[in-house]
């Protein structure tokens, strides 16, 4: 059973699917695009406990896959109990699913090297909190994804629209944000990391990307780090993986700083950076590799075979049933390929897409992540009244 059926859950059931697998899929409307692809659906608020308990009794899953943050995972423990498998663990999804969980479990008990980060439950303690870690610093519900509802807060009148955004744009009924101070980072990584069963942790090469309003528009890999920060890194993401316990793929997150490597987030499940697996990237893309951790296959080795980058297809019109335009554009490029998401609703840069690109190991990454975006740019989302 997938709870939540995104663009990611829809590359997890295709790869479920060619597994043999029989799935359910849970978004809180129809057609979802996972559900496009699984045996069944469900629609669902999944921040109803009594509904979620309702099509797990119905369904009787073997194992329940997350794969967004407004769920009542407190639930899952009690699933956990009953048998059911839960990814990577109830454990892991109750804490990742809040940034203070996670983040106080990271820095307080772990030790990690995090930014210096204060709780505020109302405006006033958001000031109060800001004063204490600094202007800038980072404002972000404590359970959101993509970076909604998450503002770089310059100078202190901007305080009042991000208490604002993070409020109205955080999923699930907590009133809370987190506020952070700005880290001078160089780039961003994500290092997606794989925990076994019944075998090693492993690593993916390190994937850089690039956000714009808090969501992903780009990225790429392998990103070359000094082997002490990769060293760093994987040291890090093992050690959290670790305590929150359980087998699938992990989107653990860094900042890359002059001075070493800063832990930012963990998520338990394929993460949207890493489509850019989807390019061949790698032996295995993270949906491969998660669905193999979750049932248990072993994976021997992540073998990274190429070098690739992934643009999201950005939407800048709002309909229903939206077409599309240049695909043909993206095909004549002999490196490159697309995936349309399937979404039934256009809204305003909303992601409905993505170019993927590769070329040889070697290849210049930042390259490829500029053919990427001029491709990506050459598709037009369209109202389904316009050819």
């Amino acid at each position: 059973m997938l709870l939540g059926s995104g663009e990611l859950g829809k590359e997890f059931v295709i790869a479920a699917k060619r597994l043999g697998q029989t799935v359910i899929a849970v978004d809180k409307y129809a057609g979802a695009p996972a559900m496009q692809v699984a045996d069944m659906f469900e629609v669902v608020n999944m921040l109803e406990g009594d509904e979620l308990d309702r099509i797990v009794a119905k369904h009787q899953p073997d194992i329940i896959v997350p794969e967004i943050e407004a769920i009542r995972t407190e639930r899952f423990y009690d699933y956990e109990k009953a048998g059911i498998q839960v990814v990577p663990s109830a454990k892991a999804a109750n804490f990742t699913m809040n940034r203070k969980a996670i983040r106080d479990l990271a820095a307080k008990e772990l030790g990690l090297k995090t930014a210096n980060y204060r709780y505020a439950k109302s405006f006033e303690e958001l000031k109060a909190a800001a004063a204490e870690v600094g202007i800038p610093c980072v404002v972000k519900p404590l359970m959101s994804s993509s970076g909604k509802g998450q503002s770089t807060v310059k100078c202190e009148p901007d305080l009042e629209k991000a208490w604002k955004d993070a409020v109205d744009k955080g999923r699930g009924d907590v009133s809370e944000v987190i506020v952070e101070a700005f880290v001078p980072f160089l780039s961003e990584i994500t290092l997606l990391t794989v925990t076994q069963k019944n075998g090693e942790t492993l690593f993916c090469a390190p994937i850089g990307h690039r956000q714009e309003r808090g969501d992903y528009q780009e990225s790429w890999q392998p990103v070359e780090l000094t082997n002490g920060f990769v060293e760093e890194a994987r040291h890090m993401a093992a050690k959290v993986t670790k305590a929150l316990g359980g087998a699938g793929i992990w989107g653990v997150e860094f900042f890359i700083t002059a001075e070493g490597v800063v832990f930012s987030e963990l998520s338990p499940r394929p993460h949207d950076t890493g489509m850019v697996t989807l390019a061949g990237t790698q032996n295995l893309s993270e949906f491969e590799l998660h669905c193999r951790a979750v049932l248990g296959l072993p994976i021997p080795e992540i073998r990274q075979e190429k070098a690739g980058a992934s643009a999201v297809i950005l939407s800048e019109i709002e309909t229903l049933h939206p077409t599309y335009t240049g695909l043909g554009l993206v095909c004549q490029n002999p490196r490159a390929d697309f995936r349309l998401f399937g979404k039934e609703a256009a809204r305003v840069h909303r992601r409905m897409g993505v170019v993927i690109l590769n070329d040889e190991l070697g290849a210049n990454v930042l390259e490829l992540k500029k053919t990427a975006r001029e491709l990506a740019n050459m598709v037009g989302v369209k109202p389904s009244s316009e050819k």
